[in-house]
């Protein structure tokens, strides 16, 4: 296996990030929501989902590709809430489980918040998402709160540096 290579994601990039984004929300919260849910996930409407998000010229979307297959990525931006703890949110990072370890993960990481600082929400039990960020100086800050994917509910938490 190659080194991944990351590059900014442009529109033509959006079914390729959102086969990813469906297949690692699959393989990330097996343990935290329904089968049914998460085998219903529609990679067409995140497509188009995606087409806006990688428009938005306040959103920067990456993308981790290896041998030229599309493999993670990550956006990220200003805060989306008052009063965010620091000026650049990681919004989402995701690589398939068959690229753990590769460095694709991290050099996403890297492109989009480098060692500034920065803030991202997570799952709470997400025990392996928790050590990579712990590893390059995430750590939770006591603010949670409830989210839903879907009519699902799942409990986040904040991570800082």
């Amino acid at each position: 296996m190659n080194d991944p290579v990351v590059r900014p994601a442009n529109v033509s990039d959006a079914d390729r990030i959102a086969r990813v984004h469906v297949q690692a929300w699959q393989e990330t919260y097996a343990h935290l929501l329904p089968a049914s849910f998460l085998a219903a996930l529609d990679v067409d409407a995140r497509a188009e989902r995606w087409r806006t998000i990688i428009t938005d010229p306040q959103t920067d979307v990456l993308l981790a590709t290896i041998d030229d297959v599309v493999v993670g990525w990550a956006s990220a931006g200003p805060g989306r809430e008052p009063g965010a703890p620091r000026d650049r949110e990681l919004e989402g990072i995701y690589v398939l489980a068959s690229t753990y370890g590769s460095g694709a993960g991290q050099a996403l990481l890297d492109g989009a918040v480098g060692d500034a600082p920065a803030y991202l929400w997570m799952a709470d039990d997400n025990p392996r998402a928790e050590a990579f960020y712990r590893r390059n100086g995430f750590h939770r800050d006591g603010a949670a709160k409830r989210e839903h994917l879907g009519p699902h509910p799942l409990d986040a938490v904040r991570l800082v540096r």
